[in-house]
């Protein structure tokens, strides 16, 4: 079905953007998430929480079908990094950071490719984005291009994979939310995902929770100061 998607949905800041853009465009939309074995697990209760809150949004309860939560806990039992052992957050000797999980994303299209193909969903969308990012070279639109290719090869299909905020910066993120759901999804957005690698849910900030600290946090910190100085940001923020 042309007119319905498959949202990789993690619970963090740019899945829950992609799950709205989905929502304004298809009749019918599910979501997928992976439990990997991620230091960050309170990433999976801020997902349930995006969806719960999500329904309640414009009219798309009626479009918001089935989530899907996969175990991929092979990926963390491969994984040396630092978003799967208890490891400090530097940069590497390849020139990545030890963020970087080798094969995740490809592993978590391929396998969403095969939950779209058995739910007859022809569309794949996910929160890739090579100008806002930590380098990550399975986020690139080169690898996600070859990757889509090679699943519609072995798989005979004609499915799209579709990565809405690849060219735009962390702070039209937030424009993007703003124009989609309004106060009330930048508000969402903000107060219900975790983008944090060390999965701080008890630190505040203006841009929402986190270490404040991590890679993570400090690229959805400066999206949102960019965001804020911006004439058509909301005021108000988180501290509590």
């Amino acid at each position: 079905m042309d007119d319905a998607a498959l949202v990789l949905l993690s619970g963090g800041q740019d899945s829950a953007v992609c799950l709205a853009w989905a929502l304004d465009r298809f009749a019918r939309v599910e979501t997928i998430g992976f439990d990997y074995g991620q230091r960050h697990r309170a990433e999976l209760d801020a997902r349930r929480e995006v969806i719960a809150a999500m329904r309640g949004l414009r009219d798309w309860g009626g479009r918001l079908g089935e989530d899907h939560l996969i175990d991929l806990s092979v990926v963390g039992a491969i994984s040396d990094t630092a978003l799967t052992r208890d490891a400090e957050i530097v940069m590497g000797a390849n020139g990545l950071p030890t963020t970087f999980v080798p094969g995740r994303n490809l592993m978590f299209l391929t396998v969403a490719a095969a939950v779209a193909y058995r739910r007859g969903l022809k569309r794949i969308v996910g929160g890739m984005c090579e100008t806002d990012y930590s380098g990550y070279p399975d986020c690139r639109d080169d690898t996600l291009k070859a990757l889509q290719a090679a699943i519609n090869l072995g798989m005979a299909s004609r499915l799209v994979i579709e990565t809405p905020l690849m060219w735009i910066d962390k702070a039209e993120t937030w424009r993007l939310a703003e124009r989609l759901g309004g106060a009330d999804l930048v508000a969402l957005v903000r107060d219900r995902t975790l983008s944090c690698y060390r999965g701080d849910t008890l630190t505040r900030h203006a841009w929402g929770m986190g270490c404040g600290a991590c890679p993570a946090c400090e690229l959805r910190r400066a999206g949102w100061a960019r965001y804020a100085a911006s004439a058509e940001a909301p005021p108000g923020d988180m501290a509590r």
